[in-house]
């Protein structure tokens, strides 16, 4: 049995009932004028019902920042003035999170996470309802109209809880543990998250969206129900109440500082993911055979590793299958380019439709390798297009990029509604277009009277361009063509519409991807423009987030806030790596090498290896993880791993090989793990049973473009794991050299372009000729070991 399932039977049964009541509920959300007087307070801002007056502090500094936001600042809510200003305003009035502004008009008497609420809780004696989101969560949204916006739950709440909002991506680390203790008690997860909890942080009940009132939505129980059964159960089950959230604590942090393995199997994992992976794909429309379907749910980028040291070629097809039906299918926004989240069906038709700047930064970098692989120009196409996308919509004017944009947008009649900006009706086509071109576009995109979502069209291309092509009679580039300028007025039509809402801070660890990504393509097509964009935004964090020498997690407003996590510090080093080899400037990999040390110093284990999400210095929480799994997102150690691999390779300094077998020996050495959890690490344990190749290009002073030849032979290879150093002789190879010893003595020899490639510090003959070095990097070592399940 669930040791918490136990729990609940064990200590308060009265929850059962309520528990099978809303579980069915909570599955949905996993697919998931200006001032005037209140006459009650004689003040601008209205207090919450059932809240006692603000202290005068508290409204100074609400006057203060009501001053900052400005005249165009509009309160989101439904509780208005006459004159425009909302009737309530909560102490999230002080964030700067958008998903925590959002929130600040509720007449729910939000707190943010820290010590006041906490220690009021303890004061009150009252329990802590934290609910966790993001802004450009779909569910979140409902959830907050539905409930938090209801005056006669809210007066409850205000009443009998200490209510916390945090933003997920601003806190990962609240999000991951009380995310633990849902999935703990509900057997799944999503957000909304709200968790009930004692005082002293400790979680006793969870689950995700729930609906406001018994009946909605087909609920035996509603939210208002349950906070009060909760509620009751705090008071009068006090022990019992304590005794299970202890026990349910116990159980997260063994699940987040899981037991360290003893030693390194081998080959093993990568075999048996493979092995599953061939097991469960689905071989008609790509990535695993279910529903829904996340792009991170089959890793293409260990799959054409795996190719490469094995010559699967069914490993090769599943790989090309779903990059090319992700990109064909409505999860991919082809009128202005882009991944949504992911899609409800087999067939990645229909997305959810918020878009976050970390998938379409590891898309990228997955249709680049993809194009290296297999040379298919339609994965370049794709990558390009996301990274037009990323320019004209997810690009501050200071050159970072923005985190996310809604599912969500309204509709001129202005009910907001999921999907409605990007879809079209044919008359719409035929009104952007004109007749003749929209019947080939339609044609194309497979648009129908009846649509394929709520009477609308999501764009979608089932059948490949010769096939419609040949249908309209026309030749395909002519089609190509005409897709191509469509596409654009499509976008810029839909621009006129009212967007989604676009979170709009900038995440150290969400830039550091998409700085890999620009710098990746910078590389791989040869286009400086990328690099440039990359060296641009890497400018923006270490000038606004690295301050004293320490990261910090989040910039919106003119503000850094939180000390950087795990992820931030294991990105932010990786995208500075890629920088290096994209821009052969010798200060991105001193800095990597700089901010690693620091990574080190705070969030090492030093005892079993790898790396905690929070540095020493952090808050206490109930727990300090340990991150390990990948998911929609690599785990912060899977990449910090490949990191130190790397910078093994580059300085020749055995520590970093140590600290990274270390690591992957604490997480994958356990004869009983399951490797389809750990996908981004295997990356990283395939470069570590590989011998990586050490790869010097010397140009002879005065002659940069000789390089070009050989660094397009280096581009039509796929050679993941190794280091790419390109330098020109005379001051600029000594200052790499004093990092980078392998190095010292290469020449430009008979005055040439030289490439020089090397496995640990051993090199092969130099190259003069393009071909022959393109031989040398294309040898492989092949993988051991035979496919097991």
């Amino acid at each position: 049995m669930n040791p918490i399932w136990y729990v609940i039977k064990k200590f308060y049964p009265k929850l059962l009932g309520l528990n099978v009541a809303v579980l069915g509920v909570m599955v949905v959300s996993v697919i998931c004028g200006w001032a005037s007087t209140d006459q009650s307070t004689g003040h601008t801002f209205g207090t919450p019902p059932g809240v006692e007056k603000f202290n005068a502090d508290l409204l100074r500094k609400f006057e203060k920042m009501k001053e900052l936001r400005g005249k165009d600042y509009q309160p989101r809510t439904k509780h208005k003035r006459a004159d425009g200003w909302a009737n309530y305003t909560n102490r999230l009035f002080l964030e700067s999170s958008p998903y925590l502004i959002q929130h600040a008009h509720n007449p729910v008497n939000w707190y943010p996470w820290g010590d006041e609420a906490f220690d009021t809780a303890k004061k009150l004696n009252r329990p802590v309802l934290l609910s966790i989101g993001y802004s450009t969560c779909h569910w979140c949204h409902v959830m907050e109209e539905e409930s938090y916006e209801d005056e006669e739950i809210a007066q409850y709440l205000n009443e009998n809880y200490i209510i916390i909002k945090v933003d997920r991506e601003e806190r990962p680390d609240i999000d991951s543990i009380y995310m633990s203790a849902v999935q703990a008690i509900t057997g799944s997860g999503g957000w909304p998250l709200n968790v009930w909890l004692t005082p002293d942080k400790k979680p006793f009940y969870g689950g995700t969206y729930f609906p406001a009132r018994d009946g909605d939505r087909g609920a035996r129980v509603g939210f208002l129900t349950l906070v009060k059964k909760l509620k009751e159960i705090y008071d009068t089950e006090h022990d019992k109440v304590e005794r299970s959230s202890q026990q349910l604590t116990q159980f997260i942090q063994k699940r987040l500082r899981p037991q360290s393995g003893d030693r390194l199997r081998g080959e093993g994992p990568i075999h048996r993911a493979m092995a599953h992976y061939k097991d469960s794909f689905d071989a008609e429309y790509g990535g695993i055979a279910r529903a829904p379907k996340f792009p991170s749910s089959l890793p293409v980028r260990l799959l054409f590793r795996y190719y490469r040291r094995t010559g699967d070629e069914q490993i090769l097809r599943m790989a090309e299958t779903t990059l090319a039906k992700m990109a064909s299918g409505g999860i991919y926004d082809h009128a202005g380019g882009g991944f949504h989240r992911y899609a409800t069906d087999r067939q990645w038709l229909v997305p959810h439709f918020e878009k976050m700047l970390y998938d379409n930064a590891l898309l990228i970098m997955a249709y680049l390798e993809g194009y290296q692989v297999a040379g298919d120009e339609s994965f370049k196409r794709i990558a390009e297009e996301i990274l037009r996308y990323v320019k004209r919509d997810m690009t501050s004017p200071k050159r970072a990029f923005y985190s996310a944009t809604d599912a969500d947008s309204l509709t001129p009649g202005g009910h907001r509604e999921e999907g409605y900006f990007f879809t079209w009706t044919p008359e719409e086509l035929d009104r952007v277009l004109g007749k003749d071109r929209s019947t080939v576009i339609r044609a194309y995109y497979a648009v129908s009277s009846a649509g394929n979502f709520e009477g609308r069209n999501i764009l979608h291309t089932p059948k490949i361009a010769s096939e419609v092509a040949k249908s309209l009679k026309i030749p395909t580039a002519r089609l190509r063509s005409m897709v191509e300028e469509s596409n654009e007025l499509l976008y810029q039509h839909r621009n006129r519409r009212e967007p989604p809402l676009r979170d709009e801070k900038v995440l150290t660890a969400w830039n550091g991807l998409m700085i890999s990504a620009h710098a990746r393509a910078g590389l791989v097509l040869g286009d400086p423009i990328y690099t440039e964009r990359a060296i641009k935004a890497a400018d923006f964090i270490l000038k606004h987030l690295y301050i004293q020498n320490r990261l910090y997690r989040s910039y919106k407003d003119t503000q850094a806030k939180q000390l950087a996590f795990l992820d931030d510090y294991a990105f932010f080093i990786a995208a500075l790596i890629d920088l290096y080899e994209a821009s052969n400037n010798i200060m991105w990999l001193k800095k990597a090498i700089e901010l690693d040390g620091i990574l080190e110093k705070y969030h090492a284990d030093d005892e079993n290896g790898g790396f905690f999400m929070t540095g020493s210095d952090h808050e206490a929480l109930i727990v300090r993880e340990k991150p390990g799994y990948d998911g929609a997102e690599p785990s912060g150690n899977s990449v910090a791993v490949l990191n130190l691999l790397r910078l093994g390779e580059f300085t020749f300094k055995d520590e970093y090989r140590i600290r990274a077998q270390k690591a992957l020996t604490s997480f994958l050495g356990s004869p009983d793990i399951n490797p389809l959890a750990y996908s981004e690490m295997l990356i990283a344990l395939d470069f570590f049973l590989d011998s990586p190749k050490e790869i010097v290009i010397v140009t002879p002073e005065g002659k940069p473009k000789e390089r070009e030849a050989f660094l397009r032979a280096f581009r039509k290879q796929f050679v993941p794991n190794r280091v790419l150093i390109v330098v020109t002789e005379g001051k600029e190879l000594e200052s790499h050299a004093r990092v980078i010893p392998l190095i010292q003595g290469k020449h430009a020899l008979n005055g040439k372009t030289t490439a020089y490639v090397c496995e640990k510090a051993y090199c092969k003959l130099p190259a003069l000729d393009p071909a022959l070095f393109s031989q040398q990097i294309g040898e492989v070592l092949k993988l051991k070991g035979e496919p097991k399940l």
